[in-house]
């Protein structure tokens, strides 16, 4: 699998950083295409595109797979057989970690977080690709990743090491430094994409905080104009200003976080992974009107978000003219909470959309 790395030169503008990774794996689809969105209920003083970081692949769509390419290429180089990662029962960076492993060859050992003490955690949603590329799943407790998960992680690498395999440890979302890389080469695509003509303000989720650091940090390296927003769905505003300055730090760069990004606080709504029924119904008004998806756990929340900051505080953007970054999640729809609400919402209406015309002689069904 070493035929597969590929050296790794930064762009102009990011040479200057410290720790640079050496090499990278092709596992993304690009560029993205970047297009308007016209979501319901937008002001009518902005404007809004959105760039399609859902299509950088099939099984492999969504954010997570450009950390990917860097973090896996680290593994390949250090001769590792087997990754090691974590997250919740229905993480995207565990099931595109999953698939991507094993499409290098690599076995894949999947660390996922539960309240719930049972194993039975079913087939559905990231789960079912999780399961069919044959990952190992241990279930865990909700615990912190640097208090808790990476230990557990640490001594099952252990025990693999004295029976001959090496593991490589992937922390939670990919969020390291090395797969911040994945974002600053996402920039520069973003650049070639005239985003820096065409736009005052880029706006993005952040959930574990290696796509919000990469996009500022490289908005900063860059000298852009552009201001960078990004609305937590998960901590708070204090926990990714902190990981976002320690990836400044290991860069050798001299600025601030909060110079350089706003992290938007206020609408994780229940919790992480936990959703409203008002969260859900925009999913489907989304859907519905614009033909995008928006899963339930990264995008609605910080698209819902959005809408509120720029009805009622816009004075929050620099400009008019705005991005977002769509990373992605659409395997979380199938994890069955849209189910029943859909049924129970064309039941209200007293509509039906499935109908049945059993002949061509038959009267029309509507």
């Amino acid at each position: 699998m070493l035929t597969q790395l590929h050296r790794y030169k930064p762009p102009e503008w990011a040479k200057s950083l410290k720790n640079i990774p050496q090499h990278f794996v092709q596992l993304a689809q690009r560029n993205t295409p970047i297009h308007p969105w016209h979501l319901p209920n937008l002001p009518n003083e902005f404007s809004l595109s959105i760039k399609r970081d859902d299509l950088t692949g099939s099984t492999l769509s969504g954010n997570k797979v450009r950390k990917l390419e860097f973090l896996l290429a680290d593994a390949l180089n250090k001769k590792c057989d087997t990754i090691f990662t974590c997250g919740g029962i229905q993480s995207n960076h565990c099931r595109t970690t999953a698939v991507a492993a094993r499409q290098l060859g690599l076995n894949c050992y999947l660390f996922l977080r539960s309240p719930d003490k049972t194993t039975d955690i079913g087939c559905k949603g990231n789960l079912l690709l999780n399961r069919m590329v044959g990952s190992q799943i241990i279930v865990v407790p909700q615990l912190q990743y640097k208090s808790g998960l990476k230990q557990m992680m640490e001594k099952m690498a252990e025990k693999l090491r004295q029976q001959g395999s090496s593991a490589y440890l992937i922390e939670i979302g990919g969020s390291s430094y090395t797969g911040m890389f994945g974002y600053l080469t996402a920039f520069q695509e973003m650049m070639e994409q005239n985003v820096l003509e065409n736009f005052d303000d880029i706006v993005v989720t952040v959930g574990s905080g290696g796509t919000a650091s990469g996009i500022a940090i490289a908005n900063y390296l860059t000298g852009s104009q552009l201001k960078c927003h990004a609305v937590n769905v998960s901590d708070n505003a204090a926990y990714f200003y902190n990981k976002i300055n320690e990836d400044l730090k290991t860069g050798g760069l001299d600025v601030q976080a909060e110079d350089i990004i706003d992290i938007i606080d206020g609408y994780k709504g229940r919790g992480y992974a936990l959703s409203t029924q008002e969260e859900l119904e925009s999913i489907i008004e989304i859907s519905s009107s614009t033909g995008i998806f928006v899963d339930p756990v990264y995008n609605i929340k910080p698209v819902r978000g959005m809408l509120t900051e720029m009805k009622n505080n816009p004075g929050r953007f620099k400009g008019r003219r705005i991005l977002y970054i769509h990373t992605g999640g659409v395997f979380g729809l199938y994890d069955g909470r849209m189910d029943s609400l859909i049924t129970s919402l064309h039941s209200a209406k007293g509509t039906n959309q499935v109908v049945r015309w059993g002949d061509i002689n038959d009267p029309l069904p509507c």
